[in-house]
């Protein structure tokens, strides 16, 4: 770079003798400068040669003769002060300054009244539009100044950081080499300047892509899309070419859908203008966004990239990666039934592992999940439950057990190709518990939760449903986007009152509602996770949901053997048991013809009365419960409820 100085020097001495009829003072002063340039440079050796990084950037960005030399009049300011000096000089000043438009088209000779110069100084042109210069807003146009940012100055000078924008979003991702980088590969090697990766939450377009990249023996540079991007995306995106251009590596921007005001078409439509930064059309390196959603056409007229879609990360993947990362294979089975993206792999084995060697311990199963519930912020799942406290009719638990089941062994099908993700679905589990009041089915939605080592996310249904049109749609959308980010199981409680029979359309309000049931169809079959939905009446539910289902489990009102169990279960936790009054759970589970949940708001109560007399708790404090319970419910009380 310092050999392209002389060629400065040389433009500001021609300068300096056409500025002869000057002011004395000033035509001396700029006189005395220029020679110091001169001197300088005059003096250089061949051992003080640099590399040419200006050519090469010239060259990278396709500039011609004119674009490379304004670039190098422009950061020749902030290279050398003596040069500084001197455009202050030529504009008239006494103070260093930055060039300003017409002096560098003089320095050039390019006529300022020509087009080519104007052209080469536009908008839209290479040197503006790849942010390698800056160009003043106001005044008059020759008189506007012209900076070289000081990311460019600083590559020119031979200095290398990234752009201090640009430092907190760079990720490191670990590279994996997985399917679908044989085709990235061949669409890299064939020219293509701008690739889209479809990759949903849990899949790994991330560790694919850098693979990809590793295996062509290209460097890559991630930067992740912050999610306020979306009014400045443009600005964004030309830091983002630019430094990876400077540094000579392939840009990944993950989390591209950011890039666009919202996932899916563009809101104005078809026919408005296109929302993906223009510099994607046509970028100086090879450019790969890692989006959540497919591309669309209506992002840009201009920029079709080329399509590819992230390979699913499995088990086994899972583990490569926890491996790669850690140097060790996770514990067994900690990973299973964990719905894990390939950045939360990263974070929870990095977190596992420092916390394992802060307190001196191995890593363990109990560990990692913990953890990856602090990480994906979900609360703990209710650890005081698990299939012991199911107690249902003989073989009514076998369906329950397949949904912890399916779940555990998911990834690991989906990976085989058994179990089909994508083309509108998600390979999630979707499950319908049916029965009376009472018979269990919120408890086993809790137990499949627990079991998994996940939170449950219950859908309130009234702040679900909106009168206005459009509004459940948008709020049904916030609750699945939440259920996928945060990995917790899905829980829709008495779902017939959103889950109903689409209804003949009689006016606008019936129509709404069926394109909000179709809606919710869609979505369930797009969402990734676990679903459980509840119903007191199954009869009310659209039959089209049944085959939407992946189970469809029933919870009988328990008979007389299992309504035993189900208050030796409950009455275990009432501690000490009054000597001189024993609790007989034969007579209860014959005479007390009550439903689980019930069975247990009795054993509550006598609890609470026992705790409030002071004493142990005792038959009679059970039997009175039980009629406080039947009142409740507007049940007359059985004749035989005394001993």
């Amino acid at each position: 770079m310092i050999g392209r100085l002389t060629d400065v020097a040389t433009w500001l001495a021609a300068a300096a003798g056409r500025r002869a009829g000057a002011d004395p003072s000033g035509r001396d002063r700029l006189a005395a400068t220029v020679a110091v340039i001169e001197q300088d440079y005059a003096a250089l050796t061949p051992a003080d040669a640099e590399p040419d990084r200006l050519a090469a950037l010239a060259e990278l960005y396709r500039l011609d003769d004119v674009e490379r030399d304004l670039l190098l009049v422009a950061a020749a300011a902030d290279l050398d002060g003596n040069i500084a000096l001197a455009y202050g000089l030529l504009r008239g000043g006494s103070a260093p300054a930055h060039p300003s438009i017409g002096l560098a088209l003089e320095l050039l000779g390019v006529p300022t009244l020509s087009g080519p110069g104007r052209e080469r100084l536009a908008d839209g042109a290479p040197l503006a539009a790849h942010a390698l210069l800056e160009i003043g807003a106001t005044g008059p146009w020759l008189s506007r100044e012209i900076h070289c940012p000081d990311r460019v100055v600083s590559h020119l000078a031979g200095a290398r950081h990234p752009d201090r924008a640009l430092e907190p979003l760079i990720v490191a991702p670990t590279p994996l080499d997985l399917p679908g980088a044989t085709e990235l590969a061949r669409a890299l090697e064939l020219g293509a300047g701008f690739a889209w990766v479809h990759s949903p939450p849990g899949s790994a377009g991330l560790p694919m892509v850098v693979g990809t990249l590793a295996g062509l023996g290209v460097g890559s540079l991630c930067v992740t899309v912050p999610p306020d991007v979306a009014g400045g995306a443009e600005a964004f995106v030309r830091l983002a070419v630019r430094e990876a251009a400077l540094t000579n590596r392939c840009l990944v921007l993950d989390g591209a859908e950011r890039l666009v005001p919202a996932a899916g078409p563009d809101p104005a439509g078809p026919g408005s203008p296109a929302t993906m930064p223009p510099v994607l059309v046509d970028p100086p390196v090879p450019v790969i966004a890692v989006g959540s959603t497919p591309w669309d056409r209506h992002w840009s007229t201009r920029a079709q990239p080329y399509p590819v879609t992230a390979p699913w990360l499995g088990p086994g993947e899972s583990d490569q990666l926890w491996a790669a990362i850690s140097g060790e294979a996770p514990p067994p089975g900690a990973l299973a039934g964990l719905r894990l993206s390939p950045d939360l792999v990263d974070q929870l084995a990095r977190t596992s592992s420092r916390l394992a060697a802060t307190a001196g311990t191995a890593v363990t199963a109990e560990l990692v999940r913990r953890v990856a519930r602090q990480l994906t912020g979900s609360a703990a799942p209710d650890g005081s439950v698990g299939l012991a406290d199911l107690v249902l009719p003989d073989g009514g638990d076998r369906s329950v057990r397949g949904v912890i089941g399916w779940a555990r062994h998911r990834d690991e099908l989906i990976a085989r190709g058994l179990v089909v993700a994508g083309a509108g679905s998600g390979g999630g589990i979707t499950a319908l518990f049916s029965g009376s009041p009472g018979t269990g089915k919120t408890l086993a939605a809790h137990v499949v939760a627990a079991e998994l080592g996940i939170d449950v996310l219950r859908v309130d249904l009234s702040a679900v449903v909106d009168k206005y049109i459009g509004q459940t749609q948008k709020n049904l959308e916030k609750i699945f986007h939440q259920a996928e980010s945060l990995n917790v199981l899905l829980f829709f409680d008495e779902a017939e009152a959103l889950f109903g029979r689409r209804s003949e359309v009689k006016d606008a309000h019936d129509r709404y509602a069926n394109q909000e049931v179709a809606y919710l169809l869609q979505r369930m079959e797009q969402f990734d996770g676990i679903t459980i939905l509840t119903t007191n009446l199954r009869g009310s539910l659209d039959p089209a949901f049944s085959r939407r289902l992946s189970f469809i489990v029933h919870f009988p009102d328990p008979d007389g053997p299992t309504r035993r169990r189900l208050w030796v279960t409950h009455l275990a936790r009432l501690g000490p048991i009054d000597p001189d009054d024993p609790i007989d759970a034969d007579l209860l589970g014959t005479t007390v013809e009550l439903a689980g949940g019930d069975i247990r708001n009795v054993v509550v109560a006598a609890g609470y009365d026992a705790a409030i007399e002071g004493v142990p708790p005792g038959m009679r404090h059970v039997l009175a419960a039980a009629v406080a319970e039947y009142t409740k419910l507007g049940r007359r009380v059985p004749a035989e409820r005394h001993r």
